[in-house]
């Protein structure tokens, strides 16, 4: 593979709101163009409103870029870092503006995602070349770093929030906690068409197997479709009552799918999972996201030099291959699907 010249990193991410008063606008942005219905908007304001009406994702982006910065200020390649969001400020068309304006020709995007489906992969490279439309000559190309479930960075980071959680959990004679990795589900519709649950599980593999877990099972949450569309299960809060039924007493959540604990984690694991395990009478632990883990920023900075240096030997953990650098046309198609999933 041949070198490419970069000048510029652009990190890319959900956004989310900064105050109460952004709360309802930021969610008519997620959902515009579908049929949400309006008291499903309102349930999701409030659990915002009850944590502030703060988003704590854009201040995990502010964290993620400082340490970001400083490795690549460090030890190269020294490249500035730019941030824009899909669904709130920065937006990305406001950001590629300044990036034209600043004289950026290529850019190399690190997108806040692990996973590849339409809502995690393609629907950012379609944000991103619909913000180069809108800026119009003159706005840098962006080049998408590929997915990562499988990085020993990644896998490391992980490996350490989830041991971290472990620790936590009360010493119990009645054997092993049982350790719940969850991420957001999808439509079915979605996931038949991407490799998403392929990839959670084969990353929930590899941490449990890092970390020398012998109870793991791979779990879902967040579904916000109607009751008649299929999603990816099971639901976490149900097998939580499952696994009280077949006689756990510890459960340990590890949230795999999610980068950094923002509105989901804070809300659908620690107040309504946490509530169920509570009201079981079972021990609750919930691990760490990998946020700015040292393994994890560096692990950024590995694959922003593995794309612009051209490398062929691309860092991977497992036995699934690592995910493309270019995506093909039919990979992760757009699904038909009535609402996305509300944060």
């Amino acid at each position: 593979m041949a070198s490419l010249a970069y000048d510029a990193v652009l990190v890319v991410s959900f956004g989310g709101p900064e105050r109460s008063e952004d709360v309802l606008p930021f969610l008519e942005h997620v959902v515009r163009g579908r049929r949400v219905p309006r008291a499903r908007l309102l349930e999701v304001a409030e659990h915002y409103y009850g944590l502030g009406g703060r988003s704590p994702i854009n201040d995990h982006n502010r964290a993620l870029i400082a340490a970001l910065s400083g490795q690549l200020a460090g030890r190269g390649p020294a490249l500035p870092v730019y941030w824009g969001n899909r669904n709130w400020h920065p937006f990305l068309e406001d950001t590629l503006g300044q990036m034209a304006r600043d004289g950026v020709r290529r850019a190399i995007a690190f997108v806040t995602a692990a996973f590849s489906s339409y809502s995690s992969c393609r629907q950012y490279r379609e944000n991103i070349a619909d913000a180069i439309a809108s800026v119009g000559e003159g706005a840098p190309e962006v080049d998408k770093i590929r997915a990562f479930f499988n990085h020993p960075g990644f896998v490391e980071a992980m490996v350490d929030r989830l041991r971290a959680a472990l620790r936590a959990l009360p010493s119990a004679p009645s054997g092993t906690p049982v350790v719940l990795f969850t991420a957001h589900s999808i439509p079915l519709s979605m996931a038949h068409h991407c490799s998403y649950a392929a990839q959670i599980t084969e990353a929930a593999r590899l941490v449990s197997e890092m970390a020398g877990v012998r109870h793991w099972e791979v779990t879902y949450q967040s579904r916000s479709g109607p009751p008649s569309q299929p999603w990816l299960g099971p639901d976490i809060c149900d097998r939580i009552a499952q696994l009280h039924a077949e006689g756990a007493t510890q459960l340990c959540v590890a949230p795999i799918g999610f980068l950094s604990d923002h509105m989901e984690v804070l809300y659908d694991l620690d107040v309504e999972a946490a509530r169920r395990a509570a009201a079981l009478g079972m021990d609750f632990a919930r691990a760490g996201t990998v946020g700015t883990h040292p393994a994890f920023v560096a692990m950024v900075r590995g694959l922003i030099r593995e794309r612009a240096e051209g490398w062929a030997d691309r860092a991977c953990a497992g036995t699934m291959p690592p995910a493309h650098d270019v995506c093909p046309s039919d990979c992760c198609p757009r699904p038909v699907w009535p609402a996305p999933p509300a944060r």
